[in-house]
């Protein structure tokens, strides 16, 4: 990058004064223009979030992460050839100066993930796993790299279930919080693999602004703080998490507290000198292995060994590319549910006419949801849900019906999975399709988390969707050499055997990885001919099982509804898995939340129809950018967090 740690920090911290973190960190469309600058613009909202770090809700397979607001009225951002959307202003900015000087999607990427396991540790990290759709412009082609976690080789079936066969009791202090629950990390060998074939800057300058913050300090967001409080017991169980994030008194550390991060720093020192086999051999993988192994505190240990992270390989995986009205969408095939279940939903949803059921009294936070339309997007989510819940895993070691997930993204079969839709009753949950006798269980599945997402466009016309994760908010709490590692194991479901008694698809495998449900996504026009067209948008979200909805009505409202990328983002969250709970985002301005909904008109006529209506604030963060034409690029970055939208807006 030609630029030297301390002044890309001091550029940083003179950055986050300017966008105001304080006040959550907006972006805005620039007047003046300027490279990887921006205006702040859009009002805080509490709304429903409960004080300053609004935690909301508990419940945590509606509410991933803690809710912290709303920032209403944002407006898009414009950019002339390249763009970058994150969750955290910092990382926006490292991402978009790689780009700036030349760099590709590929290699922003990297700088945006280093940054952002920093400065939004609860989300995403080097010690956890993603999922990264890429568009390469000259060869025209679309590459899925899989760097998911994966069980250990020692896992059995009842790893997360128990402690062993003899002890059949719950790993201590619970299942997320032992080290059960840690997957090999698969982010670095991921992105050492996309840059491998997409990179143009040298490896090791892509980690300088992640090196530089963590020498020298920066200042913990209001979202980190919020959820550095919520955690804060759980964080107290580990003695190097204990130290970093909260203070000598066992008091969380507030928000504005300077944090530096030195082990963190030697960690990508040694990273970005040696590259990912720093990390998966020698003191790194030795010091994963201790911390996962550690049972101090009563914690069970977890059975991961240095074999494990020395044989991990990230994985290059044909993109599940499918149709959307005249639209194509690339997304993530298994072990990650997302791209199916958009696809199966967008392919449900294609039977009705959404487009005569356009949001009420649009604004810049997106309007207020047609009553009908929430009704019938929200069925053909449980029905896609179902089948993604019996059918969809690791199909390295379970095969999907027919071997293909075009059995279940089949048009006449999708139409028949509509014609299951009640316009005026809720089905409540959903039955899976018949493909007949399959050796798959069904039975409660498990709760999925947080993570975080990066959308990036280059001037040479690349793209990246790239959906990142440690899984729940601070992952097992384990801190080691400056970073935290995963839980993502808890993705499996922990009781092998359904509720008839048959293997479930999802169980823990030696080797396997979990079933996620990050939906990365790429979006192409289609040529006169038919074929794919030039790339138009680039989508996606964190949120655990949540971020197939998110997602989804994103798509919708940019596709059938013309929103921009900001009111797409930025309008209502609603949404449903397979259950008869239908969530609406209480957060959101134009949602009447007191009460339980009682007084909201759209809640009331989703209750009318048969719906279990949440308005259970929703943490969403979402980031969508869009061709603009001959124009170039227009952007948005969720309200609900810290995220920022940069480019060349000369």
């Amino acid at each position: 990058m030609g630029r030297k740690r301390g002044t890309w920090v001091a550029a940083a911290a003179a950055f986050a004064l300017t966008v105001g973190m304080a006040t959550a960190c907006t972006s805005g469309e620039s007047q003046a223009g300027g490279v990887c600058e921006t205006v702040p613009n859009g009002t805080p909202v509490s709304a429903t979030a409960a004080g300053p770090a609004g935690s909301g809700t508990k419940d945590l397979s509606t509410n991933p992460e803690i809710a912290t607001g709303y920032r209403a009225n944002m407006t898009p951002v414009r950019t002339h050839t390249f763009a970058v959307s994150t969750a955290n202003p910092l990382s926006t900015k490292a991402a978009c100066e790689v780009l700036r000087d030349g760099g590709t999607a590929a290699d922003a990427l990297i700088a945006a993930q280093t940054v952002l396991g920093l400065v939004e540790p609860q989300a995403s990290g080097i010690g956890g796993g993603a999922f990264l759709v890429y568009y390469d412009a000259n060869t025209k082609s679309v590459d899925a790299y899989d760097g998911r976690e994966v069980a250990p080789a020692a896992a059995t079936e009842n790893y997360l279930r128990w402690i062993s066969d003899i002890d059949r009791t719950e790993p201590k202090p619970n299942t997320r919080a032992s080290g059960r629950s840690i997957g090999v990390p698969g982010v670095l060998r991921m992105l050492e693999l996309a840059h491998h074939d997409h990179g143009k800057t040298a490896w090791r300058d892509l980690f300088d602004p992640a090196i530089g913050l963590a020498d020298q300090g920066f200042p913990i967001s209001p979202r980190l703080a919020g959820q550095i409080a919520e955690s804060a017991k759980d964080l107290a169980a580990d003695e190097d998490a204990k130290a970093y994030f909260l203070n000598p008194d066992g008091s969380p550390k507030a928000a504005d507290t300077v944090l530096t991060n030195p082990a963190m720093a030697k960690t990508l020192g040694a990273v970005a000198t040696e590259g990912a086999q720093a990390f998966y051999t020698g003191a790194i993988a030795q010091d994963i292995v201790a911390a996962a192994g550690r049972a101090s505190g009563g914690r069970t240990p977890g059975l991961i060994a240095t074999q494990d992270l020395a044989g991990y390989q990230a994985k290059k995986r044909t993109a599940l590319c499918t149709n959307y009205r005249e639209h194509e969408l690339c997304g993530m095939p298994s072990p990650s549910s997302g791209g199916i279940t958009v696809a199966a939903t967008l392919g449900i949803l294609e039977n009705f006419d959404l487009a005569a059921l356009r949001p009420d009294n649009i604004d810049r936070n997106g309007g207020k949801p047609n009553a009908q339309a929430v009704h019938l997007i929200t069925e053909a989510e449980r029905l896609a849900y179902a089948d993604r819940n019996k059918y969809v895993a690791d199909t390295d070691f379970v095969p999907l019906p027919g071997n293909s997930a075009q059995t279940l993204l089949n048009r006449d079969y999708l139409r028949q999975r509509a014609g299951l839709i009640d316009p005026n009753r809720s089905m409540g949950t959903a039955q899976p399709g018949d493909f007949g006798p399959v050796p798959l269980g069904v039975g409660p599945q498990p709760p999925e988390h947080g993570t975080s997402h990066i959308s990036v466009v280059d001037k040479y016309g690349n793209a990246a969707a790239m959906t990142t994760t440690v899984e729940s908010a601070f992952g097992s709490f384990h801190l080691v050499d400056g970073f935290v590692l995963n839980n993502q194991l808890t993705d499996f479901n922990a009781d092998p055997l359904g509720a008839d008694g048959v293997p479930m698809a999802n169980r823990v495998q030696p080797g396997k990885r979990p079933r996620s449900s990050m939906s990365p996504t790429l979006i192409f026009g289609k040529a006169p001919d038919g074929s794919r067209g030039e790339l138009t948008h680039v989508a996606g979200s964190p949120g655990g099982s949540v971020i197939i909805q998110f997602v989804v009505k994103t798509l919708v409202n940019m596709f059938d509804w013309g929103l921009d990328p900001q009111q797409a983002v930025s309008a209502v969250a609603f949404g449903a898995g397979n259950s008869p709970s239908t969530g609406i985002g209480g957060e959101h301005p134009a949602i009447n939340a007191t009460d339980n909904g009682d007084h909201d008109p759209l809640v009331l006529r989703l209750r009318q129809l048969g719906h279990q209506v949440s308005v259970a604030p929703q943490s969403s963060g979402l980031s969508a950018l869009k061709r603009n034409g001959s124009d170039g690029w227009i952007g948005g970055a969720d309200p609900r967090r810290e995220g920022a939208v940069l480019g060349d807006t000369h």
